[in-house]
């Protein structure tokens, strides 16, 4: 099984340059909680829910200011479409990432991987040792 075997479509890019009450609108319209950041038609990182409110909202600061770039912090991973679903999971746990953008070998988005792609497409045992790898004790 493939990475576009299990993947959702629906994957849209926010421009680094967008704001974050944007970016809000969008994932509200997409119904997602994360979106990747794109800059020239590249992944320069991913924005979630989560760092709209922790990194921005909590932090007194306007989302309407705010960059998406802003808060892309370090090494974006992706996956290519074609890669083997073992292959994704292995990268996945071993960045504890719960969502990871699916590309195509144009370097184009085509796609996104989450957990309820994984729960939908895989077994009970390796879902459980999915969620238990990637759950990070706070």
């Amino acid at each position: 099984m493939k990475a576009r075997d299990i993947m959702h479509e629906s994957a849209e890019w926010i421009p680094a340059d967008e704001t974050l009450d944007r970016a809000a609108q969008v994932m509200r319209r997409l119904d997602v909680g994360a979106l990747p950041i794109g800059n020239d038609d590249r992944l320069v990182g991913m924005l979630t829910d989560r760092d709209i409110v922790v990194k921005c909202v909590a932090m007194g600061h306007d989302p309407s200011r705010v960059r998406a770039g802003d808060l892309a912090q370090g090494t974006p991973r992706w996956v290519y479409d074609d890669a083997e679903v073992r292959d994704v999971l292995d990268l996945m746990e071993g960045e504890q990432i719960k969502r990871i953008p699916v590309i195509d070998r144009n370097k184009r988005l085509v796609g996104m991987i989450c957990e309820s792609d994984i729960a939908k497409n895989l077994s009970d045992t390796e879902i459980a040792h999915f969620v238990s790898a990637v759950s990070v004790p706070h």
